[in-house]
């Protein structure tokens, strides 16, 4: 197990260029797991990521529709964007369909643990954010899909 990458984000500029990194090697069947209290930047990063991958136009929060989806050729791949914080049983999941959603495509995940978590799987990537004196700080750790694949 390889130790948590510490990144520092004192800004929208460098929360950019993690989304950066992370589109540049982004997969379908890939999850990127964003966690973290209210206003940690969870959306702030997903929308960078989204960005990243083509997305011109506006990237509204999924808080209340759940589930949002993005497909080619506005984006590099179909992705879905999850946003799990209303969630109040883990079996609400299943009744979403996000497998079928999932079916190809690679998923960012806000508020994961309300979904039951995704970081059994190897190609998850989870992120922490946290508040920082200097703005944020994100804890990344890859699971085995993930490893040498930041750079």
């Amino acid at each position: 197990m390889t130790a948590p990458l510490r990144v520092a984000l004192p800004d929208e500029k460098a929360t950019a260029a993690l989304g950066e990194r992370i589109a540049e090697v982004l997969r379908a069947g890939d999850v990127v797991a964003l966690s973290g209290g209210l206003g940690a930047g969870k959306t702030t990063l997903a929308r960078a990521i989204i960005a990243a991958l083509g997305h011109a136009g506006e990237v509204p929060s999924p808080t209340f529709a759940i589930i949002q989806t993005y497909d080619p050729p506005g984006v590099a791949l179909p992705l879905v964007h999850a946003d799990f914080y209303r969630l109040e049983d883990v079996g609400e999941v299943e009744e979403l369909g996000l497998d079928d959603y999932r079916d190809g495509a690679a998923l960012i995940a806000e508020w994961p643990e309300q979904a039951g978590g995704f970081a059994h799987e190897a190609n998850c990537l989870s992120i922490r954010l946290e508040t920082a004196d200097d703005g944020r700080l994100a804890i990344v750790e890859p699971g085995e899909g993930w490893l040498n694949r930041l750079p």
